[in-house]
């Protein structure tokens, strides 16, 4: 494992699944951790749980929900206060939703705690990490991004609402967005890179309803664990071998080619100025 001592690392979603194991890694690689969750009580959890497998850890919770700009906006207030620097930000929270709700902001639900949550971060928090330099940060789409488009016409999902397509569009989003944010970091020393993470066993299919439900005992045969979807976030955040590497997507530790649709510089760029316009941020970044 790289040496990751004295280095201070964000995690987002990281009371479960992937992101638990992501920075239960990064900590025993000696990093200063900060996990961010929505509930106290697994924060609380996720936090004793570290310790006891790594005596030592270095770690911190900080609650914030997704579904919330002003909540999103506290993480980054708190993270500002109590962080000098900021060295890796992973933004791993994400989720999926079989019906139609919308954040606090009226923003269709998945569109809204998948993409516009982590833009908005990623952006508040930006100076820090450019201070920080070097730096990375590392975005954890989805290979669902093949599938997805983005639909100007109906981001919010208002028209016409489906489950998959939501998912796949805040992916697709997920990938425009780490490549129009790397082009505004060339010479910063700041590093912006996207990865899919295997279909992993974890909490995240919990929500699936009907005929899907009853194929999850055999879909689940062919998922890997958390801590094998986890590698390549870790991978990113630590390893020598992608130092310098910005605004690529990878997979099993590896780059590979995003979609036809994730490589288009027109789209990546109109959604930067939408969701500047969505969530208030300066679209000067």
């Amino acid at each position: 494992m790289a040496d990751m001592t004295g280095k201070t690392v964000l995690v987002t979603g990281a009371t479960n699944g992937i992101g638990l194991e992501t920075a239960k890694t990064l900590a025993a690689m000696g990093a200063q951790v900060i996990l961010h969750g929505r509930s106290t009580e697994r924060g609380q959890a996720a936090l004793n749980g570290i310790a006891k497998e790594v005596p030592g850890a270095r770690i911190d919770f900080i609650k914030a929900d997704f579904s919330s700009l002003a909540s999103v906006k506290n993480l980054a207030e708190e993270v500002l206060d109590r962080f000098p620097k900021l060295d890796v930000m992973i933004n791993n929270a994400g989720g999926a939703n079989v019906k139609r709700t919308v954040t606090a902001d009226g923003f269709e639900m998945t569109f809204g705690v998948n993409h516009l949550a982590p833009f908005y971060l990623t952006n508040l928090l930006l100076d820090r990490i450019k201070t920080s330099a070097p730096a990375r940060i590392v975005n954890v789409a989805s290979s669902a991004h093949r599938g997805g488009r983005i639909d100007f016409d109906n981001l919010n999902m208002e028209k016409h609402f489906s489950s998959g397509a939501a998912y796949g569009q805040s992916k697709l989003a997920n990938v425009l967005f780490t490549r129009s944010l790397a082009k505004r970091l060339a010479g910063t020393e700041v590093t912006a890179n996207a990865l899919h993470p295997g279909v992993v066993r974890t909490g995240f299919f919990e929500n699936i309803t009907g005929a899907l439900k009853l194929f999850m005992p055999l879909f689940r045969s062919f998922m890997i664990s958390a801590e094998e979807g986890a590698k390549t976030s870790i991978y990113l955040a630590s390893s020598p071998e992608v130092k310098g590497v910005n605004g690529e997507y990878f997979a099993r530790c590896q780059r590979v080619t995003p979609s036809a649709r994730a490589l288009d510089d027109a789209v990546a760029e109109r959604l930067w100025a939408v969701s500047a316009q969505m969530t208030g941020v300066h679209s000067g970044y």
